[in-house]
């Protein structure tokens, strides 16, 4: 039964659906509609691609991303991230608006689709736990920018030459002062000021859609085609058509690597949304789950005319703000979309191209979590490297790279972080409880250690990474500290790889030589049977393990040098006072 879950997930959450659900979800699907009918022309529109592809997108992925996926409220369909990063790669291969550039996405939607469901079905899930959630946050603050910068033109009503780097684009802009259209300005500020007065009274408004209505009623008042204002066409009152992606040798190779950034950035996306609002759903998410739903979601919507979507935040919280109980709304949000779509098409014809831009300006304000940069930067500098140099490769280098140096940056620190682990010095307090020896850690409470014996406990796992730092401890308490019988505490060590268990018989013949040894005690039980199954306890003696620091203590209290015992004053055993 858990396979059969596992490969359709929505037979789980089926069995929740009954009367007051479905009245539920079916309240939050219509809320979800009318968000994405101008978010979904609006991501369309920052992708290069015609304004119905974000519609098709927001019809297609929702419903397979909800049957496949493990979240209850997650909602799929076009972002601004994966957007703008579509309209970057593609835009090297083919010109935004042409068939050409269309197959372009089609294909690339359907290579990020396969990486993600590959990376879902080998459990690859928690692979995004070592990525820093830094890298969105400076990623999405860096697209927001070269979002305002690539909706500048259509505000202005100027000319500026697509590909522009993001400096370019600026002075392009500059330079172009002197042509700027009062009207499509105008058009553009007041439906930016209508979509944000619209938010701030009334939360729960649908602000872009009313926003887009009255910049195209102004646009008509005025006089479109009098005043040089653009429009956005109409768009095909169709369902989604059938599609067919580039699936040639050549295409897929130089896709290949582009579209590797695309499902990366979409998987990150996706579960940290999924995660922020199991966090007040109180609902358990599997990544690997996730990752197969999203990749089902790009693998499929890319037959049926829909580019490269994720997890939507925006909808995500709306959907879960009003209410919805199972992915149903996201189904529901779909289906009423279609309907929607088939009805009011045509209107789209007088749909103003600055009011559009206008209304993605503030779409991209929301992409900007200033509460989470002001927090990063006042409280951690690890944090903060990641930030700046993610925002910044963001925007003066290519999209792809930015994500995969983000991410790249976000694991060497992990890395970093782990190969340097605490190692706690230990003494035995027998001020607490003289029988029993009680150890704690000296940096807290200056105690007195024995001249002999070096208690010590490793706060982190002993893998190739680590070695290094653990290494040149142990020497250090050899060679400075003339202490050749060395106790490791457990308690703290999750797992020993097989260089950690080199390093530790090295060291133990090292001690073993010098007259001392290296003893264990509170190891954990997978961490010894891993050191059993290495032949370890063999080479160095079963003697050299204990279940209890207790045993530990006793025993290698019976190999200290007596001579050295009768001349010490640290007294820090409850067996000292014999002396």
């Amino acid at each position: 039964m858990s396979v059969l879950n596992r490969i359709f997930p929505f037979l789980v959450w089926f069995r929740m659906v009954n009367a007051e659900t479905l009245k539920a979800d079916l309240i939050a699907g219509f809320t979800g509609a009318v968000i994405v009918l101008p978010q979904g022309v609006a991501f369309a529109t920052i992708a290069g691609l015609p304004p119905e592809y974000g519609l098709y997108t927001a019809m297609i992925t929702p419903i397979v991303a909800a049957l496949f996926g493990s979240s209850l409220h997650l909602i799929s369909g076009p972002t601004t991230a994966i957007s703008i990063v579509i309209f970057s790669t593609v835009s090297h291969h083919a010109v935004p608006g042409t068939a050409e550039f269309v197959e372009i996405a089609l294909t690339m939607t359907f290579l990020a689709g396969v990486y993600q469901f590959v990376f879902g079905l080998v459990r690859l899930g928690a692979l995004v736990n070592f990525v820093s959630h830094t890298v969105v946050i400076g990623f999405t603050a860096g697209a927001a920018i070269l979002i305002v910068t690539s909706q500048m033109k259509h505000i202005l009503g100027v000319y500026v030459p697509r590909g522009e780097s993001f400096i370019h684009t600026w002075m392009d802009l500059w330079q172009s002062l002197s042509l700027i259209n009062i009207y499509a300005v105008s058009v553009a500020l007041i439906s930016l000021l209508v979509a944000l007065a619209i938010k701030l009274r009334w939360r729960t408004a649908p602000n872009l859609l009313v926003a887009l209505l009255i910049g195209g009623g102004l646009t008509y008042w005025l006089g479109a085609e009098q005043h040089a204002i653009a429009l956005v066409g109409e768009i095909p009152g169709r369902l989604p058509p059938l599609s067919t992606p580039d699936f040639s040798y050549s295409t897929i190779t130089k896709l290949a690597s582009e579209a590797f950034a695309v499902a990366m950035l979409g998987l990150i996306e996706a579960v940290s949304i999924s995660r922020s609002i199991a966090s007040k759903s109180n609902q358990r998410i599997s990544a690997s789950q996730e990752f197969m739903g999203q990749g089902l979601s790009n693998i499929v919507g890319s037959f049926f005319s829909s580019y490269a979507g994720s997890g939507s935040f925006t909808r995500s919280g709306v959907n879960y703000a009003a209410g919805a109980k199972t992915p149903l709304s996201a189904i529901f949000a779909a289906v009423i979309l279609m309907l929607v779509v088939l009805m009011i098409a045509p209107l789209t014809a007088y749909l103003p191209v600055p009011a559009m831009a206008g209304v993605i300006l503030l779409v991209a304000y929301n992409l900007i979590d200033l509460g989470q940069i002001k927090h990063i930067l006042s409280s951690s500098k690890n944090e903060t490297i990641i930030l700046l140099v993610t925002f910044l490769a963001t925007l003066f280098l290519e999209l792809e790279f930015a994500i995969y140096l983000g991410v790249l940056l976000s694991l060497v620190i992990f890395l970093w972080r782990t190969s340097t682990p605490e190692i706690v010095t230990l003494a035995p307090d027998i001020d607490l409880d003289a029988q029993k020896n009680t150890l704690v850690d000296v940096s807290t409470k200056p105690l007195n250690q024995c001249p002999q014996l070096k208690i010590i406990r490793i706060d982190m796992s002993i893998y190739f990474g680590s070695l290094n730092h653990i290494q040149t401890r142990l020497n250090e308490i050899t060679d400075n500290e003339r202490v050749n019988h060395i106790l490791i505490i457990g308690t703290g060590i999750n797992f020993v790889d097989l260089s950690g268990e080199e390093m530790l018989l090295s060291e133990a013949h090292r001690l073993e030589k010098l007259g001392g040894g290296l003893y264990f005690a509170d190891l954990k039980p997978n961490v010894y049977e891993f050191l059993g199954r290495a032949h370890f306890i063999s080479d160095i003696g079963n003697t050299h393990f204990f279940d209890r620091k207790k045993y530990a203590l006793r025993y290698l209290y019976q190999k200290l040098d007596r001579e050295i015992c009768e001349q010490c004053t640290a007294r820090v055993f409850t067996e000292c006072k014999n002396y």
